[in-house]
């Protein structure tokens, strides 16, 4: 679908938006979609297109730098966003790349919800407008792993075998929620070994931690999302900083139950004995002795015995978002 506005003699040239909306995010309806639509079809010449398939959200965001286009909206979940910021980065980060807009859509929202944007998509895309025509936007950092770039959060161990465990759920038909992932997360906590931890956490500091079981690399603040109560492992994580991580060193019942239910507080507060966190970093080296899960974003993206992470410090540039 495409909707274009005539550019008059003497007028600027329209800006180019591409929407790329992702049918299959638990938000996602046709309304949502031809709301957004008619809303931006004044802004410039626009272009609405809906993902088929896993990386087609990276292929378009790609294809849209690579052909001038200023301004790119996810519409959909925190998947989306990472494909579309991904697909925008290919060649790095230069002057060319398109701005994001951002219209949640998905079961969590992470990234969206960690900038202050709405959770409604009807009222972020009132966000949105109000933000492109004011010219307003925020710079903001990323994470990279590999080469891959990451908008919220990475993890080896514990949390991504939830993430692994969630997608074998919905290869099945099942639909994403929190549900979901408080039961799966039940399921992998207890058949976790819970005395033999195989990481090592290096941090761009000199730090060494060992005796780790699993370790979350945050970009933001909070990490995720249980219902509508944000968990806060990485409290001073912020977009204008360096890494974030959360080393957990010790996993009984009570200790992790405790520490959830601290950290997810109007003032978190983390118990230094149960769990490492280092502030600010370049870079961090995750090591384990056996394969571990790891995600992205909560993509699971495999087994892994090294993964290596650094800072992106200014990669992009949000619509709508104060600093």
């Amino acid at each position: 679908m495409h909707h274009t506005r005539a550019v008059g003699p003497g007028s600027l040239p329209a800006v180019r938006i591409l929407v790329v909306a992702n049918p299959q995010a638990t938000g996602v309806t046709p309304r949502e979609r031809d709301v957004l639509a008619h809303a931006l079809a004044s802004e410039g010449d626009l272009e609405v297109v809906e993902t088929a398939n896993r990386g087609h959200a990276a292929a378009l965001a790609c294809r849209a730098m690579r052909r001038g286009v200023e301004v790119v909206v996810a519409l959909g979940g925190d998947g989306t966003v990472s494909e579309v910021v991904n697909g925008m980065l290919t060649d790095g980060v230069h002057a060319g790349v398109p701005a994001l807009g951002i219209v949640p859509a998905g079961s969590t929202n992470v990234f969206a919800r960690a900038l202050g944007l709405p959770h409604d998509p009807v009222e972020a895309t009132g966000v949105l407008l109000d933000g492109l025509r004011a010219g307003r936007h925020r710079r903001v950092s990323l994470g990279r792993i590999e080469e891959r770039y990451f908008v919220f959060a990475a993890g080896m161990g514990f949390d991504a075998a939830i993430v692994a465990g969630v997608e074998r759920h919905r290869r099945r038909g099942r639909r994403s929620s929190h549900v979901l992932y408080s039961r799966v997360g039940i399921r992998e906590f207890f058949a976790l070994d819970r005395r033999h931890p195989h990481l090592s956490v290096e941090q761009s500091d000199g730090t060494c931690v060992t005796g780790v079981f699993f370790a979350v690399v945050a970009n933001c603040d909070p990490w995720t999302f249980v219902g509508n109560r944000p968990l806060h492992p990485t409290p001073e994580a912020s977009f204008e900083t360096g890494l974030d991580v959360y080393a957990r060193r010790r996993m009984s019942t009570g200790g992790v139950l405790f520490s959830m239910a601290r950290m997810s507080g109007e003032n978190p507060r983390i118990g230094r004995r149960g769990a490492h966190v280092g502030h600010d970093l370049d870079a961090v080296v995750l090591r384990s002795q056996v394969p571990l899960p790891v995600q992205v974003d909560g993509d699971f993206v495999g087994l892994r015995e090294t993964v290596r992470l650094a800072g992106v410090p200014g990669a992009i540039q949000v619509v709508g978002v104060s600093s």
